[in-house]
């Protein structure tokens, strides 16, 4: 398969002080990143689309890579994680599915030791299609404080042919997390799937 086409990448990040009750001493920020692609596969049915999985990788770690610089810089301050794909009308879910392994790969790779599975979502949908993300903690996927979606999208696109691969990220908890559960301070190794 060819690298993958880039129209145009999106970033943005929300620094959030409060939901109603105290202001944090320190601001919770999600940050997103965006990449707008051609679907190579748009258009007609094909049986074999799974190498282009492959070729996503380096875009996926680019992504990562920016979504880390525009959140601060410093991944050891990322704790939570997700990922979602937009597909444009002339594709199908199973486009959007193509981003699963490259897009979980590429943040566990630029972060370093997560352990959790990168939650996801997908969806078909025309230019301007919203998508919640959803998100859990990058070592264990049972930690409620972190339970939380970032909603994204871009204006124009996807446009029929394209993609839309989104990366979310985010810095700790929901602001005022008060729901029990395991603790983020008390995740053990073997957490990383509860």
């Amino acid at each position: 398969m060819p690298d993958p086409k880039i129209r145009k990448f999106f970033t943005t990040v929300e620094e959030i002080m409060h939901e109603g009750g105290p202001v944090a001493g320190k601001p919770l920020k999600r940050g997103a990143v965006l990449a707008v692609i051609e679907n190579p596969f748009a258009g007609s049915y094909h049986e074999e689309i799974s190498g282009f999985m492959k070729d996503l990788e380096p875009l996926g770690l680019e992504m990562a890579k920016r979504l880390i610089a525009a959140l601060g810089g410093d991944k050891a301050d990322i704790q939570g994680y997700g990922k979602g794909a937009i597909v444009g009308q002339a594709g199908e879910l199973e486009h959007g599915a193509l981003w699963h392994v490259p897009g979980g790969y590429a943040m566990r790779e630029a972060l370093g030791d997560a352990k959790a599975i990168v939650p996801s979502t997908k969806k078909v949908g025309g230019p301007g299609t919203r998508l919640d993300v959803p998100v859990t903690h990058i070592n264990a996927s049972y930690v409620r404080s972190h339970f939380d979606a970032m909603e994204v999208g871009i204006p124009d696109a996807p446009r029929a042919n394209e993609i839309v691969l989104a990366l979310v990220m985010t810095t700790g908890s929901r602001i005022h997390a008060r729901v029990g559960g395991l603790k983020a301070e008390d995740i053990k190794a073997q957490d990383g799937l509860r």
